[in-house]
């Protein structure tokens, strides 16, 4: 049970990045890429996480933005006052957020994602301005529990 405790979180987590490594490069915000995917796509891809983990990411990230007809949007995070986290980095953030809204129950993560990346918090995790995303996990879990940062 332990080794597929980790899997599923490390899928959730490559998912997780995936959209990040999207987002930015088609320079939109996280949740254009959540909708534009729809919660078919996600459970498809999280469901084969292991097989597109062993691939590229630049591939499979330009494979989907085709797919998917993701046009650019005018989100850069280049043009930050700070240094911007990795993708890898971020897409742990969400991980470990969707992990804790869900319960840790598998079968709630797609829904608990598309609920994190279209809610309040993802912009704060996403302004790389702020130290919000370098916070602590419970931190950032009860903000999502607020409604706010408390």
């Amino acid at each position: 049970m332990e080794g597929r405790e980790d899997r599923r979180h490390n899928d959730l987590f490559y998912l997780c990045s995936l959209i990040e490594y999207i987002a930015r490069c088609s320079k939109n915000h996280n949740r254009v890429i959540v909708n534009a995917l729809g919660e078919k796509t996600l459970k498809k891809i999280l469901s084969l996480a292991d097989v597109y983990h062993s691939d590229n990411i630049e591939r499979v990230a330009d494979d989907i933005i085709v797919q998917y007809n993701i046009s650019s949007g005018d989100f850069d995070i280049t043009k930050v006052k700070y240094s911007v986290p990795s993708y890898w980095d971020i897409g742990k953030v969400y991980k470990r957020l969707i992990i804790a809204a869900s319960d840790d129950n598998e079968s709630k993560y797609i829904d608990k994602l598309i609920e994190i990346y279209n809610s309040w918090i993802a912009d704060s995790i996403d302004n790389y301005n702020s130290s919000f995303y370098y916070s602590s996990p419970d931190y950032i879990f009860k903000s999502y529990l607020n409604g706010e940062p408390i």
